[in-house]
């Protein structure tokens, strides 16, 4: 992940946070009976917004290293780079997929999600089975995606350990985010009712229009 990828000048970094603000504004103060209000308050207010300073400041670090020729201190950065900016990422995609019912969350896919996702797995009540069984096989933190393989043009359901990012051959489609403080005040140690409560907040709008 390039160290480009955030500005961190003072203005780029109050857009940064006033950007996540936004996309997840709805969502964290909304209470769904999926996803308590609180807890995506403090999802949003505190981890996500970890992740925003944590990559700015190792963005300022590696500037400040290659400044100086330091290619090694610069390298050693990369692995803080990759947690953060892929925290920050993966968040970000996450608020945009979740909505409350009345603004069209939960359901079954239409369309094009619909198809792509009944050519993978047969139906949708197949997918979200392997969907959870995918979630609940994350040993740790980390978290399970729907991509799009950009070579097959197929769906595939993909898991990615703590922060890492979908990127290459793949693009993102709908994530669910199975580190504990996605769920644990609610839900505790029975996370598996949180995946499957989730779906009833699922952004399947969100999902169709990332899928080109």
């Amino acid at each position: 992940m390039s160290a480009t990828l955030f500005r961190t000048s003072t203005a780029a970094r109050s857009a940064l946070k006033a950007g996540a603000a936004k996309r997840a504004a709805s969502v964290a103060t909304t209470s769904f009976p999926a996803i308590s209000g609180k807890i995506m308050e403090l999802h949003h207010k505190n981890h996500h917004q970890t992740y925003v300073n944590s990559y700015n400041a190792a963005s300022e670090q590696i500037a400040a290293a290659e400044q100086k020729g330091d290619i090694q201190a610069a390298i050693a950065l990369q692995p803080v780079i990759n947690f953060h900016g892929g925290g920050h990422i993966n968040h970000t995609l996450f608020w945009e997929n979740l909505a409350p019912s009345k603004n069209g969350g939960g359901g079954e896919p239409t369309g094009n999600v619909k198809s792509a996702i009944e050519s993978s797995y047969g139906d949708f009540s197949n997918f979200k089975t392997k969907f959870n069984a995918a979630l609940a096989g994350i040993q740790g933190s980390g978290w399970a995606w729907l991509v799009k393989n950009n070579e097959t043009g197929h769906v595939e359901i993909r898991t990615y350990a703590n922060q890492d990012p979908v990127v290459g051959k793949y693009t993102p489609l709908l994530g669910i985010d199975a580190w504990e403080h996605a769920y644990y005040l609610q839900y505790q140690n029975r996370k598996a009712e949180y995946f499957g409560a989730v779906w009833d907040v699922v952004n399947w709008k969100a999902v169709e229009g990332r899928l080109k």
